[in-house]
């Protein structure tokens, strides 16, 4: 095996228009150790988390490596695996605490990768890993839902790829009927295949379209957008003792008005895990659970943009996309380094 390895990285935050934004790099390989997978990457997807930080700040170690959706081939494994073999086939979002998958070797803790579903090629699977386990740990750890839970369910975002895996899986593994919003006529139809039984616009007025089809107020709520509409508008679409979970980052939020309806408010970030319980292994055991189910054709890749090799001008292109939030589904950069 060669001593370096070529990568995607940024020096300075720029915007994604500027040729410096995102940089080939040469860098040393690393070496796996404990629960270390060394995997050749084959094929990644970009999330907004990827824009945001290349955004938020010029890296503090003066070079940073994006990327955290990934899928490939384990090439070397630490002294303390015991879950995957060298040549195993594997997909995870990684850890936003270690260097990114926008390389051509990555290492990622064998705790919260999984096996690649067999039928899907590296670029199908490199979409899932991020939003699938955003989606599940919102549904079945924060509103606790199951196989047995009925009411109705609120996807605001319907048509990002979060969006997208929070519908296919309540639609797949619960009984809660499905909102889904979509200010697009590509994104509604996008959200219908997903699974959603209603689709609402939101533009003249998030709390009025929701009634319009549940005027009790809906049990649950997910949200990739908690800033894009006033905290009364998700007070008067929730039924009391409602729960909503959102994922944004949002500057300020006042959630007071919620308490007079016993409104719970959580929040998801798929990164606690790995950052804060590093010896949890849920996330390689749901990653495993969403291959067996995407196997059985129950789930389905959110692919919808492809590029190119990866390299630089491919993950350029990739970011822009990501950062013009137009695109429904993911974006993915396939095809190894050229």
């Amino acid at each position: 095996m060669s001593e370096t390895m070529r990568a995607v990285a940024y020096r300075r935050s720029l915007p994604v228009d500027d040729p410096e934004s995102l940089v080939d790099v040469e860098l040393p390989v690393p070496v796996a150790h404990g629960h270390d997978l060394l995997v050749r990457v084959h094929a990644v997807s970009v999330n907004p988390v990827d824009t945001k930080v290349r955004r938020g700040g010029d890296p503090a170690a003066g070079l940073r490596v994006l990327g955290f959706d990934a899928s490939g081939v384990v090439e070397a494994v630490g002294p303390d695996v015991t879950r995957f073999a060298v040549g195993d086939e594997v997909y995870y979002a990684g850890s936003i605490g270690r260097s990114g998958s926008d390389a051509e070797l990555h290492l990622v803790d064998e705790r919260i990768a999984g096996p690649k579903p067999a039928t899907l090629t590296h670029a199908e699977a490199a979409a899932l890993p991020l939003t699938t386990i955003t989606a599940w740990e919102s549904l079945f750890e924060k509103l606790r839902v199951t196989a047995a839970s009925t009411g109705t369910l609120l996807v605001v975002g319907a048509a990002g790829g979060v969006g997208s895996m929070v519908i296919q899986l309540a639609r797949r593994l619960t009984g809660l009927t499905v909102i889904a919003t979509a200010s697009r006529p590509e994104s509604r139809e996008w959200a219908l295949r997903m699974g959603a039984h209603h689709v609402v616009g939101h533009r003249d007025g998030l709390a009025d379209a929701v009634l319009a089809v549940v005027p009790d107020g809906v049990d649950l709520v997910f949200t990739s957008f908690s800033e894009k509409a006033p905290i009364s508008e998700y007070e008067r679409l929730t039924a009391p003792f409602g729960q909503i979970v959102a994922i944004d980052d949002p500057e300020t939020l006042d959630v007071v008005p919620l308490k007079g309806k016993s409104i719970s408010w959580h929040w998801e970030l798929m990164f606690t895990k790995p950052l804060r319980l590093p010896e949890d292994d849920g996330q390689h055991r749901l990653l495993g659970e969403v291959a067996r189910l995407v196997d059985a054709g129950e789930l389905r890749s959110t692919v919808t943009e492809e590029l190119s090799p990866i390299g630089a001008e491919a993950l350029r292109k990739a970011h822009a996309l990501v950062e013009s939030g137009a695109v429904t589904g993911k974006v993915v950069v396939s095809g190894g380094f050229a």
